[in-house]
């Protein structure tokens, strides 16, 4: 259903790399907005902040203030759904993972919130924040803690693509030129993760059945 809108948010995702800084800027916020609120496109703002600043080295001092203004407006947009009905939540994110993300804000409060808003995927992200709506966190305290972890970690990259702008410019080309061996790369190594979480799964069954064999025979 928002296959348009993902082909839509990748075309800026795309625009903000090469479009002057007046049109960049805003169209960052937009891209940031929507990955941390309704789309999930995992890295998406890291790959740009670090393309934009290689190609545009001047910026570096504040064009990763743009994706981290996104992410919180995107951020504060979950936060009010969750605050609003943790019916909703429950079926996006699965109960049981609610429940242990809660345990983490009752024993760290809003500090549970900073390693996930600093580290890209796959560290989770979104059922913290889902989680700090459920539970009524203090919206202020949480937007000052989603603000400071944005920026530190775009400014990390920013400043790495800085230092780096030749090998980060190089790399991007590399990628245009081999996009499908990528994917296809990228699609295997997912199915070999399904497939063995799916083994795994599939292996702990019986072992489940014969302990409870054991139990009701004692």
């Amino acid at each position: 259903m928002l296959d348009w809108l993902k082909e839509w948010f990748l075309e800026i995702s795309r625009q903000v790399v090469v479009a002057p800084v007046y049109w960049a800027a805003p169209l960052m916020v937009v891209v940031g907005a929507l990955d941390s609120s309704l789309l999930s496109l995992p890295e998406v703002n890291d790959y740009i902040t670090v393309a934009r600043v290689a190609n545009n080295p001047l910026e570096v001092y504040y064009f990763p203030l743009f994706p981290a203004l996104g992410s919180v407006l995107g951020c504060l947009v979950l936060y009010r759904i969750a605050r609003r009905g943790e019916q909703f939540i429950s079926k996006r994110f699965h109960p049981q993972h609610l429940n242990r993300v809660k345990e983490l804000y009752r024993k760290w409060g809003l500090l549970a919130l900073v390693i996930p808003a600093l580290l890209p995927p796959p560290m989770p992200f979104k059922i913290f924040v889902a989680a700090a709506g459920v539970m009524n966190y203090p919206m202020g305290r949480f937007t000052l803690v989603i603000m400071l972890a944005r920026l530190a970690r775009y400014y990390f990259w920013g400043i790495l693509a800085y230092f780096f702008r030749n090998e980060v410019r190089r790399m991007i080309d590399w990628l245009g030129e081999h996009v499908l061996e990528v994917l296809g790369i990228l699609l295997g190594l997912a199915l070999m993760i399904l497939l063995v979480r799916w083994a795994t799964a599939r292996l702990r069954r019986p072992a489940v059945k014969g302990k409870t064999q054991i139990s009701f025979s004692d």
